[in-house]
């Protein structure tokens, strides 16, 4: 039997995590929708609820298909294990709550996805956690600077939304490490087809397979993948609740799990307990997206790089942010870190402001309007008025989150069709425009 190891990804992406059923033999991973499973006998229905016990109880702890999902990103990310939730924004804050509580503290890059942003200031603010923002995410410095004596977690996003730029891991990891904290990277945009985060020095990945796992727009679901590196045992009293609390068969969860410990106290604490359960409905298109993940990143991502040089060359724009261009600041860590491509969601601005914003956005046919990423389709938004509308202008321009910006998530049509589509409605910008200086309008 071929070693796994020896596969490529795109093999992996097809066959990673299977599992025989020997009885039916299936060749497509089944749809399990069932709330719960049913036990031998009373023995079996106790050993499934002790804290080690192996098996299936109910859909909420967790279901083969979902299963099947978990076992094949662990392998595609390269990873010890993973955990599917109902979304992403489920596995951000599963992933979070696993580590930290009450009184403690997380350091974020400031240039994230504008969901998680809120989710660390407002909700986790109201639960007595803090959150400290780098402005510069890859300045080492920055990030040292950040970091107290209550912090306990790192987090950034590999290919931050909406600003395509690249963060530098590796300078991240490294702070992390030295205060042995754990860095969380967000890799929804980039996929384990582009960048792996753990073979750079993260140690948890998190994902929402709403976006390219699942790659049609159909279903939502979230991902947090293990790198399983971590010693927690040494980690003193950083973490008690993995290293010093025990549980009713008196052992705590490092001496129940050694390094899964976060995952395994993740999925039986946090995510049973708070219940953002994925459906195994949900899970099957998400295996199903996967199964062709190479392909579409790969074509979106170069799609994506050459509508971005076709926008930069056009005068009713006055940037684009997109770390595939030659003019990018962030294109040397592209090199570094993507060199199979750069993602396709990057955003660019309009010289005319809000009023060119909505022109554009009103006049395009193929782009559709939502709020969105990852799909098979082609996708625009404004974020200063929808994503972005509860900062105030001052935090949205220190973002960079400006009123001409236009954010876009490149799908997998003709890139031909969508430069057409892009060049009729900057005309309907440049059409408006001379219409309000000459007094029209």
């Amino acid at each position: 039997m071929t070693s796994p190891q020896d596969l490529g990804f795109a093999t992996r992406q097809i066959h990673a995590g299977a599992e025989r059923d020997d009885l039916h033999r299936p060749r497509a991973t089944p749809i399990y929708l069932t709330a719960g499973f049913v036990f031998d006998d009373f023995e079996q229905a106790n050993e499934r609820f002790s804290p080690s016990g192996d098996g299936y109880s109910y859909t909420r702890v967790g279901n083969p298909t979902n299963a099947a999902v978990e076992r094949r990103i662990a392998d595609l990310e390269g990873a010890a294990g993973a955990l599917l939730v109902g979304s992403g924004q489920a596995a951000v804050s599963t992933a979070i709550l696993a580590l930290v509580g009450a009184g403690d503290h997380l350091v974020s890059a400031n240039s994230i996805y504008e969901g998680s942003r809120e989710l660390f200031r407002d909700n986790f603010g109201r639960l007595g956690i803090t959150t400290s923002f780098v402005d510069d995410a890859n300045d080492p410095a920055a990030w040292e600077a950040a970091i107290r004596p209550e912090t306990r977690v790192l987090f950034a996003e590999s290919i931050p939304n909406p600003k395509n730029d690249v963060v530098d891991i590796r300078a991240v990891a490294a702070v992390a490490r030295r205060h042995g904290i754990p860095l969380i990277i967000d890799n929804t945009l980039a996929t384990p087809y582009l960048l792996r985060p753990i073979e750079h020095g993260a140690d948890v990945v998190v994902h929402s397979a709403s976006k390219f796992l699942a790659g049609h727009g159909t279903v939502l679901g979230g991902v947090i993948v293990d790198a399983g590196r971590i010693e927690w045992s040494t980690t003193g009293a950083r973490y008690p609740h993995l290293t010093e609390n025990r549980g009713a068969d008196g052992r705590t969860f490092v001496e129940r799990a050694g390094r899964a410990a976060f995952l395994t106290y993740a999925r039986s604490v946090i995510a049973l307990r708070q219940g953002p359960s994925p459906s195994p409905f949900n899970a099957f298109f998400i295996l199903q997206g996967i199964e062709t993940l190479s392909l579409r990143v790969q074509r979106h991502s170069d799609s994506a790089r050459r509508i971005a040089e076709w926008l930069e060359a056009h005068p009713a724009v006055a940037s684009v942010d997109y770390s595939g261009l030659e003019s990018s600041p962030h294109r040397a860590l592209a090199e570094q870190y993507l060199p199979r491509g750069q993602g396709s969601v990057f955003s660019f601005t309009l010289r005319g402001g809000r009023d060119a914003a909505r022109a554009f956005v009103d006049t395009v046919e193929l782009f559709t309007r939502m709020t969105h990423l990852g799909d098979v389709r082609s996708l625009v938004l404004h974020p200063a008025s929808t994503t972005h509308a509860g900062r105030s202008e001052e935090e949205r321009v220190a973002a960079g989150i400006g009123q001409g910006l236009l954010r876009v998530s490149i799908g997998l049509e003709d890139a031909e069709d969508l430069i057409a589509d892009l060049d009729r409605a900057l005309a309907a910008v440049e059409a408006s425009e001379l219409l309000e200086r000459a007094g029209i309008r």
